[in-house]
């Protein structure tokens, strides 16, 4: 055995044996409510889990700035639009609720591949268009050419001219819908379909259109933080925090322990 050495010290100067005390780590976390904007149906969407707060460190900060990706169709209650996704992003946190913005939203990869056809042209373009209250946002529109109604080939492709023209044609209309509009507003043109609608009915003249959807909107840049303006988005109402508390277990009722006295008393 070499000298200075000690069999009962571990490595690092620990003596082996020792075991750390386990801890359950869920007693340092908590539970938060987030709730997406007044626009869409279902307000209170999902749970969040963040560590509590611990001196400087407190939990708000890991929480501001989390981004959610839920199903539109979650959101508004109605299977028929499940083919959106769409992305909340966290902006301010009151008592156990998280106030969520408008990020983003993109569709399932199901459905656009469910949209593609042979002996068809597809038209794609992207485009950055500001809302009126400052919101800068990049907008991917994807749509398919048809066949008209005395149409004789087997196949409908659109020339390069008329692919220009088509692209011009989306990129005007994008505009127009965006520009002139806020953030709620132009939101709930990507939930109803209202932009694609007009695109197939303006292409007419060009080269006829079908399945015209915004592919995906992706969020550039973000006025200033203003938490009046956020308020007006969630309707100047937050549901309250619904915490599950759990339930009291019923079971069979414990037998009460018998008086000191009397214990005595038999004894004697």
């Amino acid at each position: 055995m070499a000298v200075g050495k000690n069999k009962r010290l571990g490595k690092g100067g620990k003596k082996a044996g020792l075991k750390r005390k386990a801890q359950d780590m869920m007693t340092r976390k908590e539970w938060y409510d987030v709730v997406a904007p007044a626009w869409f149906t279902k307000r209170v969407f999902a749970k969040t889990l963040v560590n509590k707060t611990v001196g400087m460190k407190l939990s708000s900060d890991s929480l501001r700035g989390r981004v959610f990706e839920i199903s539109l169709g979650d959101l508004n209650e109605d299977e028929s639009q499940a083919y959106r996704k769409f992305r909340l992003r966290v902006e301010e946190i009151q008592g156990r609720v998280c106030l969520t913005n408008f990020h983003g939203m993109l569709m399932t990869t199901d459905k656009y591949r469910s949209l593609l056809r042979k002996w068809c042209s597809t038209i794609q373009m992207s485009t950055v268009v500001k809302t009126t209250d400052g919101y800068s946002m990049r907008v991917f529109v994807v749509g398919f050419t048809k066949r008209r109604a005395n149409h004789v080939k087997k196949n409908c492709y659109a020339s390069p001219i008329q692919k220009r023209r088509l692209r011009q044609k989306i990129v005007e209309i994008v505009r127009d819908h965006v520009t002139k509009g806020d953030l709620p507003s132009v939101v709930q043109k990507f939930q109803h379909e209202t932009i694609g609608k007009d695109i197939e009915r303006a292409s007419n003249p060009i080269y006829p259109l079908r399945d015209v959807f915004v592919k995906k909107v992706k969020l550039i840049r973000r006025p200033k933080y203003d938490l009046n303006r956020l308020m007006e988005l969630h309707g100047n109402a937050i549901p309250e925090c619904q915490e599950d508390l759990g339930q009291r277990v019923l079971g069979e009722p414990v037998a009460a322990a018998a008086p000191a006295a009397a214990v005595e008393e038999d004894k004697e």
